[in-house]
């Protein structure tokens, strides 16, 4: 319950009424479409006996609205559960549920078209840009880095500068700067129109005639292309875990690699094998899953430069980039992992078909060589369903990405039979997430891992990409669900997005240098989200850095905490607020119909 210092009375005075109340309206913060399933939750620790009504703040009018006690168990410490759905009220405006007594109320929210969410979400990754940095107007990390485990000499120089920084830390993974890159591009594409041009390519105030979703996009595609400074090489992850040296400025990073503090960090190459400079060792097999994915995102900015923004310079070398890296793909199929040094946390994909059908049917797209498109098939029947919804199980950032964007790239393109297969993986995906969903009183049926709010985001956006090829809102409900889950109607009632809604509750003290150092909320990042309690509480070095505001309404299975002492569920991702832009996209398209 953190929010602005301008609003803190408002708070103050909110949390003495809390700590005397025992019941809680739970509702999407943001609020809903016009047209969308609209629902709260009321958890109570005692049995409710009073009416609610729904009231329309515009016209000063109250709608009856029926509560119905939930046969599912409700989760601790609240013993009822009661659902309220008013899927039948689309005017739009500003409502609040409320008690007939006046003692329950809900914080006020909008029924009608979305706001365009996804400019906050350019603006966090622009924030987290290494190199020139437009936040804090400097250049960082300009000397990265020294190779290793390249086809040259350990400590070669090689040039590579630009990308974004993963999180409250400084590291870069192409592990996820290739996925941000192609969903800010697919985001693009869905709708064209939608995004504005307020910054220049440095991210600098004032338009330079293109959107900054593809300004951004373009940051991403210009630091692989310097990652793969020759056709058999890519480099995978610039520094490591000796940068976790407490909170600092991008441009002022004590961390040193052997090179002098704030020079020169390691630059380590795709070779497919494991990897490790310290006490840790990855368990990779291959590169596939890096240069499928990076060459999705190349083939992307191939189409999209030559046919939108008629540069056909740029495009013609995203069409080369993206052949070279496919064919790397195929020469070494199999996953690279993120390295670590002194500790055990790593990213540990452990997939790469979804990769390289994904990277395949985007250069069908590109240049209509069937070779590419009898590929996308084959990868296909070898990833088929295997995610981590039919696992309902998972590493950290195994099976990533977490939605085979490839099944939908191929659907694109397939034939009829091509696409009812595409379309049967997504909805078996979907329908196991369905059966937990059902479960409980909140309908989401993701894992409570590290980064739960990356999975959560994933099952929405494989609904709506399955709404896209169907035309069937079987999983509307669904979909509903979990965004309504990032966005408050959750145990703790928070948005998990920073600085989203502006007058709502959401995470401030986060495990980030901005807001550690400036004291500077910035908006438009994904935080990790809530984990089982029973991996929260294996986690090294975390704790609460003062009591936490949640703790009535901690469930016992799952922990969440707004504290910048703990980095599991409280730090801003790159990558987990790029997985917010097909999304968040959809979601303002929808409303303005």
């Amino acid at each position: 319950m953190k929010h602005y210092l301008s609003i803190l009375l408002c708070l103050v005075i909110t949390s003495v009424i809390a700590q005397d109340s025992t019941s809680f309206i739970r509702v999407n913060l943001v609020g809903y479409t016009n047209s969308a399933p609209k629902k709260a939750l009321i958890i109570s620790k005692e049995k409710i006996k009073v009416a609610f009504f729904i009231y329309a703040v515009t016209s000063n009018t109250k709608t009856p609205i029926k509560t119905t006690l939930s046969k599912n168990q409700p989760w601790d410490p609240f013993a009822y559960n009661y659902m309220l759905d008013f899927s039948s009220v689309t005017t739009a405006g500003d409502y609040q549920i409320q008690s007939a007594d006046g003692t329950i109320q809900s914080t006020i929210f909008h029924i009608g078209p979305y706001p365009a969410l996804f400019e906050d979400v350019v603006n966090f990754m622009q924030t987290q840009r290494c190199g020139y940095n437009p936040y804090i107007d400097a250049v960082c990390h300009p000397f990265d880095g020294r190779s290793f485990y390249g086809n040259m000499p350990d400590k070669t120089y090689v040039d590579a500068r630009g990308g974004w920084h993963d999180a409250g830390d400084q590291l870069k993974y192409l592990i996820t700067g290739s996925n941000a890159t192609a969903r800010m591009l697919q985001a693009y594409e869905w709708n064209k129109k939608a995004f504005k041009d307020q910054y220049n390519a440095w991210g600098q105030k004032g338009g330079n005639g293109i959107p900054d979703i593809l300004d951004e996009a373009k940051w991403g595609l210009d630091w692989i292309h310097r990652l793969h400074p020759a056709p058999d090489q890519l480099i995978h992850q610039v520094a490591d875990d000796r940068d976790h040296l407490g909170f600092k400025l991008p441009n002022d990073d004590p961390a040193d690699y052997g090179f002098g503090a704030n020079k020169e960090r390691p630059a380590y190459f795709a070779d497919g094998k494991p990897q490790g400079l310290g006490k840790y060792k990855s368990a990779a097999t291959g590169v596939a899953n890096l240069a499928g994915r990076s060459a999705a995102a190349m083939a992307m900015g191939y189409r999209i430069w030559k046919n939108n923004m008629n540069d056909e310079s740029f495009a013609i070398q995203c069409l080369k980039d993206a052949k070279e890296l496919y064919a790397l793909g195929k020469a070494k199929e199999g996953y690279q992992q993120g390295n670590s040094f002194g500790a055990p946390y790593r990213y540990n994909e452990n997939t790469w078909a979804d990769d390289m059908e994904w990277g395949a049917a985007e250069l069908y797209k590109a240049t209509g060589e069937k070779k590419y498109l009898d590929d996308a098939i084959h990868y296909a029947n070898l990833i088929a369903e295997y995610s981590w919804m039919e696992k309902d199980s998972t590493n950290h950032y195994e099976m990533y990405p977490y939605v085979n964007m490839g099944h939908f790239a191929l659907w694109e393109i397939g034939t009829d039979s091509i696409k009812k297969k595409m379309v049967d993986y997504y909805a078996h995906n979907l329908d196991r997430v369905l059966s937990k969903a059902k479960q409980n009183d909140y309908g989401v049926g993701h894992l409570f891992v590290w980064c739960s709010n990356n999975f959560a985001a994933a099952v929405s956006t494989q609904a709506i990409l399955y709404e896209k090829m169907t035309g069937d809102q079987k999983y509307s409900g669904l979909m509903q669900d979990h965004v309504n889950w990032l966005l408050g109607l959750n145990p703790w009632g928070t948005s998990m997005i920073t600085g989203i809604p502006e007058k709502g509750d959401f995470p401030v003290d986060v495990h980030m240098p901005f807001w550690r150092i400036k004291k500077e909320v910035i908006k438009g990042s994904l935080v990790d989200g809530p984990l089982w309690s029973s991996i929260h509480e294996g986690m090294l070095q975390i704790s609460l850095s003062e009591p936490d505001e949640y703790r009535m309404f901690q469930p016992k299975h799952i922990t969440y905490w707004d504290d910048w002492a703990d980095y599991s569920t409280n730090e801003p991702t790159m990558d987990g607020s790029a997985d917010l832009f097909l999304l968040l996209t959809y979601l303002f398209s929808e409303g303005k119909k």
